[in-house]
């Protein structure tokens, strides 16, 4: 069937390993310094660009032979901020609390790298079911890094994962173990050198592939 056809499976397949937008192309890294203290936040934005990129790429696909080539990147932030502005209104009903901790970085997705890259790279080039599934497999690609990055700060930072301990009480010093918590952990600067990790051992797994 043509929709299961190999460019399509390669449409999905391909962000979420070989052409990652994160560790392959490095773009959406700045999100990564801010929402990735924990786990929680961190799936949260991840499906929400997913969301986002998936939804945006299927409208663009559909309206690309109608828009002017002149305001085409107009037509994009458009079609992108209303997307923005529904889920973050989401995040804020039923998931407050994350929202909260999101903080604006919601609507910085308005001008995240990765949207704006495949609208103009793919849905203003390809039908709409290539591109939704191109918008998912970027979204996805983006979002393990993301979901990487948060389990591994949470989890030395605080000993903890989805505010649940992980860590027993008895390992701790102060309860006369051995483990301390990492404070660098949940500092900025971690979450950069984490990404740079995940990147070289994504490239070094992926080199003889490339």
């Amino acid at each position: 069937m043509k929709l299961f056809s190999d460019e399509n499976k390669a449409a999905f397949s391909s962000p979420l390993n070989l052409n990652n937008p994160v560790t392959v192309q490095v773009l959406g890294i700045c999100s990564a310094l801010a929402v990735t203290s924990q786990l929680k936040p961190a799936i949260i934005m991840g499906l929400s660009v997913t969301v986002i990129t998936a939804m945006s790429n299927l409208v663009i696909s559909l309206l690309r032979k109608t828009i002017p080539n002149r305001i085409r990147i107009i037509v994009q932030l458009v079609v992108v901020a209303a997307l923005v502005t529904i889920v973050s209104q989401l995040l804020k009903a039923f998931v407050y609390d994350v929202s909260v901790q999101l903080s604006v970085y919601v609507g910085l997705i308005i001008t995240n790298c990765i949207l704006m890259g495949r609208l103009e790279a793919f849905a203003m080039q390809n039908g709409p079911w290539a591109s939704t599934l191109d918008g998912i497999g970027n979204g996805l690609g983006y979002a393990w890094v993301l979901v990487v990055v948060g389990f591994v700060r949470e989890l030395f930072g605080s000993g903890k994962l989805f505010d649940y301990q992980v860590i027993p009480d008895s390992w701790y010093v102060a309860n006369g173990g051995w483990y301390m918590n990492n404070g660098m952990m949940v500092m900025p600067a971690m979450s950069l050198i984490i990404v740079g990790c995940v990147i070289w051992a994504h490239r070094s797994i992926n080199k003889e592939e490339k």
